[in-house]
């Protein structure tokens, strides 16, 4: 393989892995977008709630929110909230898709040297990204240049034996403990609750770690369950496992991995990972609620807001 092309296919490590993961690839689409009418979210049965998953060619982890219900009884409003993966691959015919959900703002957790290597989001005309990075503990780097040393022995080292799911779990902790990544968390919870920036999209590069914990939280803000906003979280599993199965099947085949499976606990989520990020919360702050008002700083009339522009 030319030393260009090992360069391209380790730098697209760094989009399977962690807080990041590489889309379904997608050619370019020439043909003409179908009309509105023909655009429609595709129903999904998973445990007691529907979820709409919206079928793009270039992103493969966008659903609509809404359709889950609160231990009240009440119901998330589908339309106003959304989460995806990164959108730098749709095609034209994603993005006509895209318009119908009459979108007002888009929230991109990416760093920028993600947002440099993987590039800007395609969105329709007139819609224009509020970035609020979520770094990774310098996690990305770290699986780059292991990846890139084409040694096996340095990979399992890094990621055998545990190791992948022990810093997975520490990514997740970071997201309660440092101040930046509460500031980012926090400032998307504040758009949502204000009606003007709605309907909101939020997204990472995978659409699972970052874009998962946010939507655990919005969810659970506004009284869903815990087992229920679980469920939605653990979902990416099953819209990115044939995604995920064609990287390390390319990184084999590119000589970059013996065993490209090292990469599976960095490419899934996964319970444990949540319950870090909880237990740290509940170290933190007492709770989740203590989490959410102290540490993110979100006020009694935010949260009610949250509630009233979301629920029906």
């Amino acid at each position: 393989m030319r030393a260009a092309g090992i360069r391209r296919a380790t730098g697209a490590v760094i989009s399977t892995v962690v807080v990041c993961c590489l889309p379904a690839p997608a050619a370019a689409d020439s043909s003409p977008a179908p009309p509105a009418a023909a655009v429609t979210t595709t129903p999904r049965e998973h445990g007691v709630d529907t979820v709409r998953h919206i079928a793009l060619d270039g992103a493969v982890n966008v659903r609509d929110l809404g359709g889950y219900h609160t231990v009240t009884g009440r119901e998330v409003r589908y339309g106003r909230v959304f989460r995806a993966d990164a959108l730098g691959k749709l095609t034209d015919t994603d993005i006509a898709k895209l318009s119908t959900l009459r979108l007002h703002t888009v929230v991109d957790f990416r760093t920028p040297d993600e947002v440099r290597r993987d590039g800007a989001d395609r969105l329709p005309d007139g819609l224009k990204v509020t970035s609020r990075p979520v770094d990774d503990l310098g996690l990305s780097a770290r699986i780059l240049a292991v990846i890139g040393s084409k040694d096996p022995v340095r990979q399992r080292e890094m990621l055998g034996d545990g190791k992948a799911e022990q810093l997975m779990r520490s990514v997740y902790r970071t997201f309660v403990t440092d101040v930046d990544d509460r500031r980012q968390f926090a400032g998307t919870l504040r758009d949502i609750a204000d009606h003007k920036r709605s309907p909101l999209l939020y997204h990472c590069t995978a659409g699972k770690d970052r874009t998962g914990w946010m939507s655990y939280l919005l969810l659970r803000a506004v009284g869903v369950p815990s087992g229920t906003a679980e469920k939605d979280y653990l979902l990416s599993n099953d819209f990115r496992a044939e995604a995920d199965r064609r990287t390390r099947e390319g990184l084999e085949k590119a000589g970059l991995m013996e065993d490209p499976d090292l990469l599976i606990p960095l490419q899934e989520v996964r319970e444990d990972y949540l319950a870090a990020a909880l237990d740290q919360a509940g170290h933190d702050y007492g709770s989740l609620h203590g989490y959410l008002t102290q540490g993110l700083g979100l006020d009694t009339p935010t949260l009610a807001k949250l509630r009233a522009g979301l629920l029906k």
